[in-house]
């Protein structure tokens, strides 16, 4: 058995890794995947591809080419999901904005700098036509730290996956004011270069079976229940995201790839444009 390490969110996207390993289609091909739920989210993903402690991870798209842009020896393997994601924009539930536009000169509270709430909240800024410039953030770590931060009265905004923050919306915790897509497809499987450069065999069968099972992954009887229980979501909730979310099998497109790029440069996130090989593994 070879051992391969990897990190994702502990979110409803990532339920066909946790039912390929529970169906021992990883070790059918000799992989005992060690996954690692991640609550932080993409910031710290980057951090663990950088420091060489995880192997693989499933992480943010534009995250990904933040970090490697400014030197992570990491690439990017294909996409894994290929749908935007819904980034809902939160205020405390007691809070008296009611609109997107009150939220113009307030702080946001993001997870860790780099991170998909850090980044989306540029993003956003940019297409109210706000000064990206002058954004301020209050870091809160994870969803649970957000909880903590808006409901202490700090008035910050908080950007997070839509359907993963519904249930405290539906508790009165939180209050969603809108949603921002991401503009490209949202998550993609990345590698270290370390890796890349002694188990590309063994990633080719990862890919194979992850494909397999993300293909298949809406068919299979009764996913939105076993989601719903599993995640502590609504079953009309799920089957909505179910509706929106599309697994993807292929490589980034260049050109999907110099469009994040080119919006990382717009909002100084990047210095430059980089080759696309830089971020681009190619291995089929």
């Amino acid at each position: 058995m070879k051992t391969v390490r990897i990190i994702g969110v502990p979110e409803h996207f990532n339920l066909p890794w946790h039912l390929a390993m529970g169906e021992g289609a990883f070790e059918d091909r000799g992989i005992q995947l060690e996954w690692t739920d991640i609550p932080e989210g993409t910031g710290k993903m980057c951090q663990m591809l950088q420091n060489g402690e995880t192997d693989l991870a499933i992480i943010l798209t534009e995250g990904l080419v933040k970090s490697i842009s400014q030197g992570n020896p990491a690439k990017i393997i294909q996409q894994y999901v290929s749908s935007p994601l819904l980034w809902g924009i939160h205020v405390a539930a007691n809070s008296p904005r009611s609109s997107i536009e009150e939220l113009k000169n307030d702080k946001v509270a993001i997870s860790r700098m780099g991170s998909g709430s850090h980044l989306m909240s540029y993003v956003h800024a940019q297409n109210q036509n706000w000064d990206t410039e002058s954004l301020q953030f209050e870091i809160i770590n994870n969803l649970d730290g957000a909880v903590e931060n808006l409901r202490s009265g700090s008035g910050a905004y908080f950007m997070w996956e839509h359907f993963t923050t519904k249930p405290l919306v539906d508790a009165g915790i939180f209050k969603r004011l809108g949603d921002c897509p991401t503009p490209w497809p949202c998550f993609v499987i990345a590698a270290t270069d370390t890796f890349l450069s002694s188990h590309a065999n063994l990633l080719n069968h990862v890919l194979e079976v992850i494909n397999l099972y993300t293909m298949e992954f809406k068919n299979i009887p009764s996913i939105d229940r076993t989601l719903a229980n599993r995640y502590g979501q609504k079953l009309e909730d799920i089957q909505e995201w179910l509706s929106k979310t599309t697994w993807g099998q292929k490589q980034l497109s260049i050109d999907t790839l110099n469009e994040v790029q080119k919006r990382l440069l717009s909002l100084n996130l990047i210095n430059e444009i980089k080759k696309p090989e830089r971020f681009l593994h190619s291995h089929f």
